[in-house]
């Protein structure tokens, strides 16, 4: 069993940054490729970026390319999201993901592990 803990999420204006992370607790973290997802009010669940368990590969929302950075430690048993640039439409909840990717990151069916997410809210 892997658990998850999201943290970092908070109040900011457009235009600023947070960076968000997730503590996995178990001894295979580092065997498992990681994402991040945000569900919005009324919306469904969506895919913000994903890394593989070796970090050699990332991939991005198109909405969040060029703003957000994943990255992962696991030495630490950590996955970081570096939010840059933000707008009202990041706001959201943003949830932290584990599994074994074997089709697509952007698939929630891929994962197995989920946090209980942290609100991140973007004002105008």
């Amino acid at each position: 069993q892997v658990q998850l803990v999201e943290s970092g999420g908070g109040l900011v204006q457009a235009g600023g940054s947070l960076s968000l992370s997730c503590a996995a607790s178990g001894d295979t973290f580092s065997t498992l490729d990681m994402a991040w997802f945000r569900q919005a009010p009324g919306k469904e669940r969506e895919f913000v970026a994903g890394i593989s368990w070796s970090a050699d590969n990332t991939v991005y929302a198109v909405s969040v390319k060029g703003r957000f950075t994943i990255s992962r430690d696991n030495a630490k048993n950590l996955v970081y999201l570096k939010m840059n640039s933000l707008k009202p439409e990041d706001t959201a909840v943003y949830y932290c993901a584990a599994g074994t990717i074997y089709r697509s990151f952007q698939h929630r069916l891929e994962y197995d592990y989920w946090g209980q997410g942290t609100q991140v809210t973007v004002s105008s």
